[in-house]
């Protein structure tokens, strides 16, 4: 590696609860103070981060990404164009933050930027769906709409609490009246399942909204393959919430709910679907092509038993 670094930093300021906003001195001074040259950028709508990165990547050998985990997406999706690997920084500043918390990146603004100037790096597989790479959860079915029609007031001032409120409150308990499963055919590594599904997510996490979660030894983050849970259709209002309970005990049955692991998945409805990708909205699709793009992502990380491989690489010396 060069011995001077130039780090392209990206900027969120609408992220979580403002957190990116004062938090951006900081951030400058600990770069400053290593004697990295940086560059910093601000977002400023949907897409900016991708479009930051694919403009002004040349003369930099690291991007870093302040904001949440749909700044993260979008700045994934920039470096994923790129005709060169350059290593990821993340600093979490959003309202969930589900995969900072699944790697072990501290929501703390310095800490975090502590282990970027002087951490090490592992490789990450990310998703490819369709054409649109995603971080950590490509999702549908009841609850996928609650993150991205959740107010970002909201989510500023109330944090995750938000989703929960938003999510569940206003939108679940309404759909528990009238719940509608949507019939699908999931092809997969092991075979094909045909049923009616009430909620599915195909994920690289431990936590996927902060509600749904895994026990750490079914997850590795790097092994070529992603978690897949589904959701058979639910006939009443009980039955919903006890599936909520067996969710919240990770008892997943196999009768209505169901725990794969795939490398690539083909899922097909009549209607079209909506998805959110790492808690954005995704789109309305028929058909979805999934597959995994192994070790695709150099992401700064502390250790963590969630990686398979033992090869560390240390970039803090060049620093």
């Amino acid at each position: 590696m060069e011995n001077t670094r130039k780090v392209l930093l990206i900027i969120n300021p609408c992220a979580g609860r403002k957190k990116s906003k004062p938090g951006t001195y900081d951030i400058v001074d600990m770069l400053s103070n290593r004697g990295l040259d940086f560059t910093v950028k601000t977002t400023t709508g949907i897409g900016d981060a991708t479009k930051i990165v694919r403009d002004n990547y040349q003369g930099h050998n690291m991007v870093v990404c302040c904001g949440g985990d749909g700044t993260l997406n979008e700045t994934i999706n920039g470096i994923m164009s790129l005709p060169a690997r350059i290593p990821l920084g993340y600093i979490p500043t959003g309202s969930t933050n589900d995969l900072a918390s699944t790697i072990g990146i501290p929501s703390d603004i310095k800490k975090a930027t502590e282990l970027i100037v002087g951490g090490r790096i592992h490789s990450y597989d990310i998703g490819l769906f369709n054409n649109r790479h995603f971080c950590y959860v490509a999702s549908f079915g009841a609850g996928t709409e609650m993150s991205y029609r959740t107010p970002q007031k909201m989510k500023n001032v109330l944090g995750h609490s938000a989703y929960l409120i938003n999510g569940f409150v206003i939108h679940l308990i309404p759909l528990l009246i009238n719940l509608k499963p949507t019939h699908m055919k999931i092809e997969y590594d092991e075979g094909i399942i045909e049923d009616d599904f009430f909620f599915g997510a195909i994920s690289n996490s431990t936590s996927v909204a902060g509600l749904f979660k895994y026990d750490k030894h079914d997850v590795k983050l790097d092994d070529g393959k992603f978690e897949m849970i589904l959701v058979r259709g639910l006939r009443n209002s009980a039955e919903a919430f006890e599936m909520v309970k067996k969710i919240q005990k990770r008892a997943y049955d196999g009768e209505r709910l169901l725990f794969l692991r795939t490398e690539r998945a083909k899922i097909t409805s009549e209607i079209a679907v909506p998805w959110t990708l790492d808690g954005e909205f995704g789109g309305g699709h028929k058909e979805v092509r999934f597959s995994v793009l192994s070790q695709a992502i150099d992401i700064c990380s502390p250790e963590n038993d969630l990686f398979n491989k033992s090869s560390w690489e240390a970039y803090s010396a060049a620093v």
